[in-house]
């Protein structure tokens, strides 16, 4: 084929466009000796393909570039090679089609018929890359008058629609294979066009084509798609599933395209309404077709009902390709209809920030009352996971018992040990208003599994603790403050860790950067999982609590988190509305991205000025509320000393064993085995040793707002 021409018709009359456009060295120089204007712009593609992200393979970067000519534009122009041409061309429609998809879509081979309508279906499949080839058919050239619909020029009159088609396709991608039938569809040829096809996109005009083309695809199993530029009108018909399914969903009844040859024009227009449907037309081109062949010569057809159809084909193409639904059927989509439905946007307003507290404080809300109240309302203060608050509080004249609550527990806290770690805060916080108001007798651990419980007893002259100050154990709370850059001094880190001596437990305090930056990655992979596996992330997002939702921040308020507490800036909060949809997190899941889920977690914690882990040696419910009365003592230390404090809770934290960890995601298991081995090797915790809790201890300049609290 002569490369300084127009494609011409093979035997068979398909021509194939791409494979001829692409110029040998000895070719280049001919075209331009010619004249031709010569287009080289590779320097600037690839300087565009190297910023993508991610990074392109080092074979995309290697191709040579090619010279394609465009004979019809007297143009060649220099482009990447293949990978490179198809990586950066496609790389703006990540990842509403991912690059895995788009290489299943550039696997499938499709027929177009008629290329009116068809021109701009096959070209949005093309701008899409929605398959690895096209045939296009149609016999007839283009007029003046397809111009109000067809996106071509004047300089394409009298160039048949087929071949203009294809120049287009060209003209963005002349990597793709198309190949054009310039004879039209007829029984003589109709099986050499099927061959090789997995889907027929069907637009042509006549009835005895549109009825042939199915009998034949359907002998094949091939599915035919096609659109009606009148109310949006889709029609999909799936013969690779139901190779018996009647031809255009039996509207028609039972017909065969011999049946039609003896037929009038004026008789097949019953059939023709009959498959749209004249009671569903719209109203201005049902009063057309009484108008036809008097103030009318055709059937109207509008550019912008065109464009839609390129639009809802390319749709189910991608569906059909990658293998989503897509049954037999019809549907409308209709812009005249959805406008009708136009109305004002409805202004939600939340308001995420708090006016000043006002509240009597925590101390000032004790001294009221009377001891009993009173270290029922200290056990109460205590942090637990998500602000659950898992435990039930009994008090009588004799001593208060503490137990974990099962119904306040959730699916990363197993056999309850963050819950215990939770009961041990709150037992904490009991001992120091038993102590403070004279009273505090033994501390007693009774029972067994989920049925253990803490007993504190209430003496008449009450034993002296030291470090037990109420007024530090009532101010203390969770700060989720961003951290101030600031480190902590050796002094601090040894004291902080000696909290924790002679309880048969120990405090790891890691002030080294580097080491908080692992342990920042390693919690940061392990929230990322957090939101893309659909339960936990359910959980994540049901703990949050907007303050229009009626926050009652008394002692008669209840679970939950507050967003305002979560130290976001104002303006960013909304983004909390995409983080919490389930089906944004289903699809990052199955892309397996999400890579920025963790980044505000490392943010934070990699910032910090210490990572605190609390370790005991054991995994029974005393072991953890140990650690938890320890934990809880160790975080109003360092409140004391001017550090705020964080727990952070990876998803991992109380799965001890491989089974345990599987139970939390059975999808990413083995990625959250090496997760929770790499912390405790980064903390340097021992084999025998459990993690009870983690804290970032940091500095800032916010204050932690109140928190909401169950009636006791």
């Amino acid at each position: 084929m002569n490369h300084s021409t127009s494609p011409a018709s093979s035997s068979t009359g398909r021509i194939d466009i791409s494979s001829a456009v692409f110029l040998t060295d000895v070719q280049l120089e001919q075209v331009r000796a010619e004249g031709t204007r010569m287009l080289d712009t590779t320097d600037e593609q690839l300087a565009s393909l190297r910023s993508l992200t991610p990074p392109p393979s080092d074979e995309a970067l290697a191709e040579q570039p090619r010279w394609v000519h465009y004979p019809w534009r007297s143009t060649a122009v220099r482009v990447l090679g293949p990978a490179g041409f198809h990586r950066l061309r496609l790389d703006r429609n990540r990842n509403k089609i991912t690059a895995s998809e788009q290489d299943r879509l550039r696997q499938l081979s499709i027929g177009v018929v008629g290329l009116s309508v068809g021109h701009t279906v096959a070209y949005a499949l093309a701008m899409e890359g929605l398959c690895g080839s096209l045939d296009l058919v149609d016999f007839d050239d283009v007029d003046l008058s397809n111009l109000n619909r067809i996106p071509v020029s004047l300089a394409d009159l009298g160039v048949n629609k087929a071949i203009v088609a294809a120049r287009r396709i060209a003209e963005i991608d002349p990597y793709l294979p198309v190949r054009v039938r310039t004879d039209g569809i007829g029984t003589d040829n109709i099986d050499d066009f099927l061959d090789g096809l997995d889907l027929v996109l069907e637009e042509c005009d006549s009835f005895d084509v549109k009825v042939l083309v199915r009998e034949r695809a359907r002998a094949r199993r091939i599915p035919v798609v096609m659109e009606t530029s009148d109310r949006g009108v889709l029609d999909v018909e799936r013969f690779d599933l139901e190779p018996d399914r009647p031809l255009f969903h039996g509207l028609v009844g039972d017909i065969d395209s011999t049946s039609l040859a003896d037929l009038t024009a004026r008789q097949k227009v019953p059939l023709g309404l009959r498959i749209l449907d004249p009671k569903a037309l719209s109203t201005r081109m049902a009063a057309s077709l009484l108008e036809m062949g008097r103030t009318l010569s055709t059937w109207p057809q509008l550019g912008g009902d065109v464009l839609l159809g390129g639009a809802s084909v390319a749709a189910a193409v991608r569906r059909f390709g990658l293998g989503e639904p897509l049954p037999s059927g019809r549907i409308r989509i209709d812009v005249d209809d959805t406008l009708d439905l136009l109305g004002d946007v409805p202004v939600v307003t939340r308001e995420v920030t708090r006016e000043q507290d006002e509240r009597p404080s925590p101390v000032a809300v004790y001294r009221t009352l009377d001891t009993a109240s009173a270290i029922s309302f200290a056990a109460g203060r205590a942090p637990s996971g998500g602000n659950a608050q898992p435990w039930s509080l009994d008090v009588d004249d004799s001593g208060i018992t503490l137990r974990v609550d099962p119904a306040r527990s959730s699916s990363v806290d197993i056999a309850y040990r963050g819950s215990f770690v939770a009961l041990g805060a709150a037992v904490h916080n009991a001992i120091a208003a038993a102590t403070d108001r004279g009273v505090l007798g033994d501390v007693v651990v009774t029972g067994h599994g989920v049925d253990t419980a803490v007993r504190v007893e209430f003496g008449t002259e009450g034993h002296a603790r030291s470090g037990l100050d109420i007024t530090h154990v009532l101010a203390r709370a969770t700060n989720r403050a961003a951290p101030i850059a600031a480190s902590m001094s050796l002094a601090d880190a040894e004291e902080l860790g000696a909290v924790a001596d002679g309880a048969d437990a120990r405090a790891i305090v890691i002030i080294d950067p580097g080491t908080i930056d692992e342990v920042a990655d390693i919690v940061a992979a392990g929230d990322r999982i957090r939101f893309l596996t659909g339960p936990l992330h359910g959980e994540m997002i049901s703990e949050l609590r907007w303050p229009e939702t009626g926050a009652d921040l008394s002692a008669h308020g209840d679970t939950g988190i507050e967003v305002t507490s979560l130290g976001i800036a104002a303006d960013e909060l909304i983004m909390l509305d995409v983080l919490a949809r389930s089906d944004v997190m289903g699809a990052l899941a199955d892309w397996d991205a999400g890579s920025m889920l963790g980044r505000d977690t490392h943010d934070r914690i990699s910032g910090s000025s210490a990572v605190v882990a609390v370790v005991v040696d054991g995994e029974t419910p005393a072991d953890y509320i140990r650690g938890g009365r320890i934990a809880q003592s160790l975080w109003v230390d360092a409140e004391r000393r001017g550090y705020a404090v964080h727990p952070i809770t990876p998803l991992f934290l109380y799965a001890n064993r491989a089974e345990e960890i599987e139970s939390i995601s059975s999808d990413r298991g083995t990625e959250l085995q090496d997760l929770s081995t790499s912390l405790g090797t980064t903390l340097g915790v021992l084999d025998s040793e459990r993690i009870a809790l983690l804290l970032r201890v940091f500095r800032t300049d916010s204050a932690p707002e109140p928190s909401r609290r169950l009636s006791l």
